[in-house]
């Protein structure tokens, strides 16, 4: 049994995980930044790289404490080497670098994304290449084809906005605060999707791509479009119509997963045979996304895979998961390896308009 140390640290959680190759999740801790980032709406890079300098070694100490071991016990450190921001990276790189060297110890660098497209496969053993992604995120919205370790074929990416960026921007308009993602999931359920009319942006294209940004500023012309409270209404006045917060959040949502579906189907229909259509990343531990996805598949007779909500989210174990599936073919990285704020899983993809370069 192989035992790999992760550090997660990419932006606003610092994370440590302990993980086997028997796929057990030995120790992990997470701590987030919600609320020293929560005055500002959104993360500042600075406040977390601070965040992460302060906490990273005392959570390792605490995760190997946790499972009753040493540095001698683990077999090789992963750490996110990129993309992310950039000081935040750097403190959980440094990180590892120094224990691997302390204890003599293989380093792996792992690209923050392949956790996230790899996680699957620590909660399914049964979950075999290739595969489907969709890989949704505050940074990222992707389809990729998962073929091996390192082995990615980029289908789709957005052209502007991350759908995580649109859910928690959306919240935001709606007064529902930081982390806004959840927030607005749960106002949804309580509103009509049907309610107010929002775009859909690129549905049926032959583009392949996603497009969030349009959508977006359609959630605040509909916010700013609200009249404000009648008071005082006498008998038989017309009162003009008015969107609740609940039906935009609920709208919102519905053309978000209207958008995500048919770009699904477009790439299922293109792409081969696959053993699964698979969901990962922050926005994966949304129910109603999930749950058009799983029909999806099924139209598609196809099994629908999701990692369990605690690893849909930043975290540790998926790094080490990561870098284990590297460690098992043979592979590790040179202590001057550098850390990056953007590295694409398939860097061989064509170059999008828009800000898809970033994928």
């Amino acid at each position: 049994m192989r035992i790999i140390l992760g550090i997660e640290s990419s932006c606003d959680e610092t994370a440590a995980a302990l993980v086997t190759s028997e796929r057990t999740i030995l120790a992990q801790h997470i701590a987030s930044q919600d609320e020293v980032h929560r005055p500002y709406g959104g993360v500042v890079p600075e406040i977390a790289a601070r965040a992460h300098a302060e906490r990273l070694a005392p959570m390792i100490e605490a995760t190997l404490a946790d499972a009753g071991m040493t540095l001698d016990d683990v077999d090789a450190i992963a750490a996110t080497a990129g993309p992310g921001l950039i000081g935040g990276v750097m403190v959980g790189l440094v990180t590892a670098k120094a224990l691997a060297m302390a204890a003599d110890k293989p380093l792996i660098a792992v690209n923050h994304l392949e956790g996230h497209a790899l996680s699957p496969r620590l909660a399914d053993p049964e979950l075999a290449y290739p595969y489907l992604l969709l890989l949704v995120s505050g940074g990222h919205c992707q389809i990729l084809l998962v073929e091996g370790v390192g082995q990615f074929r980029r289908l789709a990416t957005t052209i502007d906005d991350a759908l995580g960026e649109a859910f928690d921007k959306s919240a935001k308009v709606l007064g529902l605060g930081y982390p806004g993602g959840p927030a607005l999931e749960r106002l949804a359920r309580e509103g009509d999707a049907k309610k107010v009319p929002l775009p859909r942006p690129l549905l049926g294209s032959a583009e392949p791509h996603f497009s969030f940004a349009g959508l977006k500023s359609a959630v605040l012309r509909a916010k700013q479009n609200m009249p404000p409270p009648v008071q005082g209404c006498v008998a038989g006045s017309v009162v003009p119509p008015a969107y609740s917060d609940a039906d935009i959040a609920a709208s919102f949502q519905q053309a978000a997963i209207d958008c995500l579906i048919d770009r699904a189907r477009r790439a299922l229909a293109g792409v081969g045979p696959v053993n699964a259509l698979v969901v990962a990343g922050g926005v994966a531990a949304n129910t109603a996304i999930r749950t058009a996805l799983e029909n999806l598949a099924a139209d598609h007779d196809l099994p629908f895979i999701a990692p369990p909500l605690a690893l849909c989210t930043d975290n540790a174990a998926m790094i080490a998961w990561a870098g284990l599936e590297r460690f098992e073919r043979g592979q590790s990285d040179p202590l001057d390896v550098a850390a990056r704020p953007r590295w694409p899983l398939d860097p061989d993809a064509e170059a999008v308009r828009g800000a898809g370069v970033k994928a």
